[in-house]
């Protein structure tokens, strides 16, 4: 068999030992770490007999127990020089590589591998392009040396000492950072000019990493060394300045200032606009009028939250049980919260809803606000927009006028120091409009959640991010509210309470408050239920329940005077000594008339603090066919009277009325309350059937109520507000209801108690309300 400088004899056979992560390339001297069982046993094999053992790396280095097919075919044979037994059951060997081998077969593989291999031979002549090769890639090993790379010198020096083209290649591939499989295809390369191209090619790469990373330390070193000497001049300054007496408070302030900039949280954008006027503000006198306007805005921008947030809560039963323990009933905005809840805990960002509450007074709109903020673990900004004219109420003004501050939206961000706070705004309904501007135009960019990411204050001048922000709007009505502002949010719309709401309310809520608030116990005072009952029966009429809070606090008044005047024992306010304490009743409770009478209809009608009974009377006298309406009607109501006339008139026949009765009788519609406006197409059938009982003489039944829009046809259409004024026919005692029959799709929100307790009647034509208006 051939040998190494006919030095070293390597024979046919030999036992081989697989190498997780390491290539052995001949003519180097390389310490062996040997653990495995059927490695130890090979390299004891070879220390028996003429210590050479071949080493060749295996295919994957996770691979624990590899067999034939796990291991490259070309390695390396190496005489072992030393080896160690450590106390682990491991051992240590120092091995130096002989020359390239192949395996040509596996002819054991227990105890230990046994191959048979053949000598790769590799020819050493170098031609001129071979030592061009050569001189090149001894430069670029140097210069990878002065980009960083821990070579040696005495590596280097070796290098450049090496003649043989394939054994340099070998050597600079041992020191290079390459790839498993980037040294085994060098060591399988068996010209020595190709070796030492592909060498070349690979150090070339790791040459232009090196090219780059030394550029990118060079920039970092550059920018470091620029703030650092900003900083040691800045120092160097104010030591100069101390020791000649100049360093003042107005140095101390800007430093304070930077400090502050630095500190804040803000935008790189923001920040180098805050650093801009700070800078003016050094370069400035300090007897200027403008610096106490850059003081001011500075104050502004570190001051802002942008980026401090509250943790929420995101348990849902938690939020619930908060919601459910502050209201009774609003099971629609409780849902509508959970829901929002629920999205944000499956999502790491959402965008805060905009939502609209639209409902009566006193239904509970603004707490249910406060409640929501509470379930969030949020802060809570309420901003009441009623009677707000100018838009820099919403938008700020430019620092150009004098005072001049941010918005209200940004005042309250930076009062609560938080970026995401339950912001409600009260009575957006109540915004004016005139000369000085449209509030309502500027809440566009506010209430989007597509635009409020970078809502822009005039005073600020740079984006704040509003995104995170909980906005819920309340109003009383929807008209007044600009389409393009009503298209930004979500409406939810609060219905008045039911008696039985109402009850449970006084009950849960307001009677241990106003206790609270008087300094009562329930050892001094009772209030039955029926006394409650009482009080919002013959006390109150309305959708909320202020009044009734304020019913009673008048109550508790008076007993806690009692006890403090001396009276001792427990007050009990029962149903029927209310009066003794509110006087005489105020509203009747169920129906005004007391019979069926001639000329009087029963109506219902929505007004902004909820459902009412009306009761619309006609009259006929003598005259020339005059039309006289009274009550304060708008013009839409107007219409449906003159329509009721007009139908009339046409089916006079049908209807048992004289056809010429316009000819010798003037008619009246009144409307009582005159002082209260009203509007709407809501009372037409009210008033046709009021018109024609006058006509015909015939009693109307008092225990029916209608509502209903009147066409010339005689048709009956639909209208608005149903579940208002069926819960207000409910509160009157009413039996009996007669909607449009369109309308009976709206039944389904009203409380199933209301709908199984009265009557409710569809009615499609002016025949349908009839048989069943009349007595």
């Amino acid at each position: 068999m051939s040998t190494k400088d006919d030095k070293t004899q390597v024979p046919d056979v030999l036992p081989l030992i697989p190498l997780r992560d390491l290539i052995i390339f001949p003519n180097l001297v390389v310490p062996l770490f040997v653990g495995r069982e059927r490695s130890i046993s090979a390299l004891e094999q070879c220390m028996r007999t003429d210590h050479l053992v071949a080493l060749v790396t295996q295919r994957e280095a996770a691979t624990q127990d590899p067999g034939p097919s796990d291991i490259y075919d070309v390695g390396c044979v190496v005489t072992v020089l030393q080896e160690l037994k450590l106390p682990d059951g491991t051992a240590k060997a120092l091995v130096e590589g002989v020359q390239r081998i192949r395996i040509l077969e596996y002819l054991e593989s227990d105890p230990y591998f046994k191959v048979r291999v053949e000598i790769i031979e590799e020819p050493q002549e170098a031609d001129v392009e071979t030592k061009a090769l050569m001189r090149n890639l001894v430069t670029d090993f140097e210069s990878a040396s002065q980009l960083g790379k821990p070579i040696p010198q005495e590596v280097l020096a070796a290098a450049s000492a090496i003649e043989e083209p394939g054994r340099l290649a070998d050597f600079v591939t041992f020191h290079l950072s390459l790839k498993i499989e980037e040294k085994q295809e060098i060591l399988e390369a068996l010209d020595p000019k190709e070796r030492l191209q592909k060498t070349s090619t690979f150090l070339r790469k790791e040459l232009e990493i090196l090219e780059l990373g030394s550029r990118i330390q060079n920039r970092v070193k550059e920018s470091m060394s620029k703030s650092q000497r900003e900083y040691f001049l800045r120092e160097q300054l104010k030591a100069i300045q101390q020791e000649l007496g100049q360093y003042d408070e107005a140095q101390a302030e800007i430093d304070e200032y930077r400090e502050k900039v630095a500190a804040s949280g803000m935008p790189e954008d923001v920040e180098a606009k805050a650093l801009k006027e700070l800078g003016r503000l050094e370069k400035m006198p300090q007897a200027a009028a403008e610096t106490g306007v850059i003081r001011t805005y500075l104050d502004w921008l570190t001051g802002l939250p942008w980026d401090t947030s509250d943790e929420e809560k995101l348990d849902l039963v938690e939020a619930q049980a908060i919601l459910d323990e502050d209201h009774y009933g609003l099971e629609k905005v409780k849902e509508r919260v959970l829901e929002y809840l629920a999205v944000h805990k499956l999502t790491d960002h959402m965008r805060g809803p905009i939502l609209c509450f639209v409902g009566p007074p006193g239904v509970g709109k603004t707490s249910i606000g406060k409640s929501i903020a509470r379930a969030l673990n949020r802060k809570f900004i309420r901003m009441s927009l009623g009677g707000v004219r100018d838009e820099a109420e919403i938008r700020g003004h430019r620092r150009t006028y004098v005072g001049a501050l941010p918005g209200r939206i940004i005042q309250s961000i930076n009062q609560v120091g938080t970026d995401n706070p339950v912001f409600m705004m009260d009575e957006v309904d109540k915004v004016g409009m005139d000369f000085r501007g449209d509030p309502t135009s500027a809440l566009l960019e506010v209430l989007d959640p597509e635009q409020n990411n970078s809502f822009q204050d005039h005073y600020l001048e740079v984006p704040f991010d509003l995104s995170d922000v909980m906005f819920i709007t309340t109003a009383n009505v929807l008209d007044p509210i600009p389409p393009a502002l009503r298209d930004r949010m979500e409406v939810i719309h609060f219905p008045g309470y039911t008696e039985d709401e109402k009850l449970h309310i006084a009950r849960r809520y307001l009677v241990p408050k106003q206790l609270k608030e008087h300094g009562l116990t329930t050892k001094m005072i009772s209030i039955t239920d029926a006394a409650l009952r009482e009080i919002i029966r013959r006390y109150t009429r309305e959708a909320g329940v202020r009044n009734l809070e304020r019913q009673i606090a008048t109550i508790c008044r008076q007993v806690a005077r009692k006890v403090v005047e001396g009276e001792t024992g427990k007050t009990s306010v029962t149903g029927k000594a209310i009066h003794s304490y509110l006087g005489p009743e105020k509203f009747t409770f169920g129906l005004a008339e007391k019979k069926d009478e001639v000329g009087v209809a029963t109506g219902l009608v929505w007004t902004e603090v909820g459902g009412d009974v009306i009761f619309i009377e006609a009259t006929t006298m003598k005259g020339k066919g005059n039309l006289v309406l009274t009550g304060q009607l708008g013009d839409v109501m107007r219409e449906s009277a003159q329509a009721a006339v007009s139908w009339i008139r046409a089916n006079a026949a049908d209807l048992e009325v004289d056809p010429d009765f316009v000819e010798a009788l003037d008619l009246h519609i009144h409307v009582p309350a005159a002082a209260i406006p009203k509007d709407g197409p809501s009372a037409g059938i009210t008033m046709a059937t009021a018109l024609l009982s006058a006509l015909r003489g015939a009693r109307v039944k008092r225990k029916v109520a209608m509502t209903g829009e009147i066409t010339l046809r005689g048709r009956v259409l639909p209208v608005g507000g149903l579940k208002e004024k069926l819960l207000a026919a409910h509160r009157a005692g009413i039996k009996t209801v007669l909607i449009p029959s369109e309308n009976t799709r709206d039944l389904e929100l009203v409380p199933e108690h209301v709908r199984t307790e009265m009557e409710i009647v569809p009615v499609a034509t002016m025949d349908d309300v009839l048989a069943l208006a009349f007595a």
